[in-house]
Order: structure tokens, then sequence, then C-alpha cells
């Protein structure tokens, strides 16, 4: 398994290091890389089992959230684990199951505000005059990817709504947050996953963002009992509340796109709790709370 030295980072090189890990002691995970940010970087795939029908797990979706990334990666570690020795997690074989129903992971959707948010806005590149204009010049609170566009409001969903809610409250032009961009899907980070669901192999998904310990499951009229029931469960064993997202919160989001394209169940669950963003100090004690969640949705 990994050692704690991986779970303190989540810049590129620490995420690479992990994965690299992983891959080495799990021959039966596999990478993929499905597209490239604005800034060129790496939109990773990592999978385990059945390819043909998958849960997908998304996240780092914002800049200051990058602790999910090692939510993530510190899950699949241990899947991969309980896998390899024919062990469970909390009391599941998760190993029976991914024969029928396999797991995708991004780990990091947003690689380049991640960077930003981490390493200033010289990890901009080219759009370095970009995000020194839209922030000011701190990027502690940088949110969006490099030109400045909030993936998570990037998704053709209830859109013109949302812009006009952006609008309304000062959102029109690249910012670090709550930035649309001009019209969905028009960053390559969001088009990269709209185009792995669009394979048909997602039965549900997951989007991880931090923080508020809270799991959304609905959108528009989209209530099924399904969704419901998930997220129910989802919520009785890692003490997180069902809730639904208003204002700019609703609308433009992965999890929003993907049940209304589909109609299929899909959740964000809001992680930890504090301020963004929150420290790798405080991973044992989400993951310690996630944990049974996240094999759940691998099963339910």
């Amino acid at each position: 398994m990994l050692t704690q030295e991986h779970f303190k980072k989540a810049d590129r090189a620490s995420r690479e290091a992990a994965i690299g890990g992983l891959l080495m002691e799990y021959g039966f995970l596999t990478r993929d890389t499905i597209g490239e940010s604005r800034c060129s970087r790496p939109i990773d795939l990592l999978c385990i089992g059945n390819r043909r029908r998958q849960v997908l797990f998304t996240a780092a979706y914002h800049g200051m959230e990058w602790i999910t990334t090692l939510v993530m990666l510190r899950f699949l570690d241990e899947l991969c684990f309980s896998v390899l020795h024919g062990q469970s997690i909390c009391g599941i074989r998760a190993g029976v199951f991914l024969n029928q129903r396999g797991l995708a992971v991004v780990p990091c959707v947003n690689p380049d505000g991640v960077e930003i948010q981490i390493n200033g806005a010289k990890a901009a590149g080219e759009y370095k005059d970009t995000v020194i204009t839209a922030s000011g010049g701190d990027t502690s609170r940088w949110q969006a990817n490099a030109a400045g566009v909030d993936i998570n409001h990037n998704f053709d969903a209830d859109s013109e709504r949302l812009r006009e809610l952006e609008r309304k409250h000062g959102y029109s032009a690249p910012s670090p947050t709550r930035y649309g961009g001009a019209y969905p899907e028009s960053e390559p980070e969001s088009r990269t996953i709209a185009s792995y669901c669009r394979t048909g192999n997602i039965s549900h998904a997951l989007a991880f963002h931090s923080q508020g310990e809270e799991i959304y499951w609905s959108f528009g009229s989209y209530k099924e009992p399904e969704a419901l029931n998930m997220a129910k469960e989802m919520s009785r064993v890692s003490g997180y509340r069902v809730s639904e997202p208003e204002g700019l919160a609703a609308g433009g989001g992965f999890k929003d796109w993907f049940v209304e394209k589909f109609r299929r169940p899909a959740f964000t669950i809001e992680v930890g709790k504090g301020e963004n963003p929150l420290q790798a100090e405080e991973l044992d004690s989400i993951y310690s709370s996630l944990r049974e969640m996240l094999v759940l949705a691998l099963v339910l």
C-alpha cells in the first residue's frame, strides 16, 4: 500500500508519484489519459474491474478542493489492496462486485486549477496574465481552470438560468470562481468528462467536492426513488446530510448534467467541514467517514 507521504500533497508531481505507486503495486489497475487541460496537463482515468459497466468517481473540479483527489487515491489504494488479498472493506467483498460493475476514477478533473491554487499564477503558463487579472494576484482562493472558467458551471444543465444568475452576481468574465464560460462544454476539462460518460458505460456517477458533509442527489424534474434511496444509504453510513443545492450552486454542474442527460443516478458529495482548502492533515478523519459510503457506491 502507499505510505502517508503519498497523501500529503495533491499537485501534479505528487499525483504522479502516488499513481505510479498504485500501478506498480497493482497490475490489474489501469491508467488512461482521456483528455488534457487548457495547459495540456493530462486528465487521468484509473480503472479496476469490468470496463463495460462502471461506476464513475470524479474529483477536484475546483482548485481549492484538491483534498478530494487524495480521498480518491486513498480509496483506490485500499480497494486494490483488498482485491489483491481477497479481503473485505467495511464487511463488503468489493472484489466480487467489480467483476460485474467496475470502477472508473478521475482523481483530478481540473489539474490546472489545482496547480494554480497551490503554486500560483505561474502554473497557468500562457494563461498567467488571465489568472493574475482575475485574481488580483492572489490565487489562494482559486477554483476555476486556467482560463478562469468554473468547470462545475460549464456543463449543459439549465445553463441559461445559471448564466443570468452569474451575471446578476457579477460573474461575467474570467474569475477565480462561478464564471461558467462562453457556452456549455467550452472547456476541455468538462468536454473530457462528458465525452467519457457518452460512451454509455456509466451506471451512476459521483462528483466529489469540499466542503459541508452533504449529499446532493436530484436535479430539476429528476427525483427518482432509486436515487433518493441510494443517497439515504450513503447518508446513513457516513453521517452526511441529504440536501438540495440552491441559487448559484444549482445548475451547470456535472451531477446536474448527468442526471438530466442520462436519467440515471448521480451525486455530488461535499466532503469534510471547514474552510477550503481543507488540509492534508484532515484526510484521515474525512476518509474514515467516507470509507463505507465509497464501498456502498460501488455495490448499490
